[in-house]
């Protein structure tokens, strides 16, 4: 089992960039910080430093280590201010990435259950592609990850996923364009301009083959990985626009559009995922037992 303290001794003098810096930084007598670093060697099998003339350099395996130190550490700092946070009374740090799929007015209604907690929250949003916000979760830089599937299968992280909801899709359309179309609801697409979500968002395939089944051919002008931006070419008339029918109300009342008419069959699903380390943080637990829609959590270990 690794010696932690040696661990320590190693990473004092590899951000030092060498003993005797690391000797006076710490006040530490260079021979001792040499003794812990060899007996770390020997424990681990492995040379973690080569002399390069009279200066120590990591090697390619000393280079990993230390990455592993300065994460340990950086945790073992994380968790003293999470105490001490606690005990004085200020808020708890809840980091959140939101895939940038997941319409924002549907991540403020997963978030908001973690905002009600009696103990007081700080949170911190994050936007990004999920396998960005997902080797950021891996690495314990991020709370929780709100997607709109489970974590993928072929990702090299241990996680679990947590379904918080799911909602039909609607059509949505401004009144100018919603006036130009023809015929009832699904016909009146067919031929229409349309905007759909981008080629990472999970919806996007099921609306294609709803589309297909209902033998409606829209004419597509714009695909959108950022649901917001696909949502203001929408308001602004270029095409007819699909989003959650859980935030209809709030989609109309933003961009001035109409519904059209539901997918009732095409789902939107929406999860928070998260490493099992990080199931004890209490916005996280709020969260995934407030979903409208709870389900098992998924083991998505590969």
């Amino acid at each position: 089992m690794i010696n932690f303290k040696q661990l320590h001794h190693f990473w004092s003098v590899a951000r030092a960039g060498g003993v005797v810096r690391a000797s006076e930084r710490t006040g530490l007598a260079p021979q001792t910080l040499s003794g812990q670093i060899a007996a770390l060697e020997t424990t681990l099998g492995v040379n973690l430093f080569r002399r390069q003339g009279r200066r120590l350099v990591l090697t390619e395996t000393g280079d990993m280590v230390l990455d592993y130190a300065e994460e340990i550490f950086r945790l073992g700092t994380e968790l003293e201010d999470a105490l001490s946070t606690r005990s004085a009374g200020r808020a708890l740090p809840f980091r959140v990435g939101v895939s940038d799929v997941v319409p924002k007015a549907i991540a403020y209604v997963l978030l908001a259950p973690s905002i009600a907690l009696p103990e007081p929250m700080r949170i911190v949003c994050r936007e990004n592609k999920l396998d960005q916000l997902l080797g950021e979760l891996a690495v314990h830089k991020l709370d929780v990850v709100l997607a709109d599937s489970p974590l993928p299968p072929h990702m090299d992280v241990r996680g679990f996923s947590h379904k918080l909801g799911e909602s039909p899709v609607s059509f949505f359309a401004t009144p100018a364009l919603s006036a130009s179309l023809k015929g009832a609801f699904p016909a009146c697409l067919h031929g229409a301009p349309m905007l759909l979500p981008g080629a990472d968002a999970a919806v996007r395939r099921p609306l294609l083959r709803w589309l297909e089944d209902h033998k409606v051919h829209p004419r597509i002008v714009g695909e959108f990985d950022d649901s917001a931006l696909m949502k203001a070419f929408g308001e602004a008339g270029v095409g007819i626009f699909p989003s959650a029918d859980l935030i209809s109300d709030e989609v109309c009342r933003q961009h001035g559009v109409q519904r059209l008419g539901t997918a009732d069959s095409v789902r939107e699903s929406f999860y928070a995922i998260s490493v099992e380390r990080r199931l004890t943080h209490p916005a996280v637990r709020a969260i995934s037992n407030a979903g409208p829609m709870q389900s098992d959590s998924t083991d998505t270990t590969p």
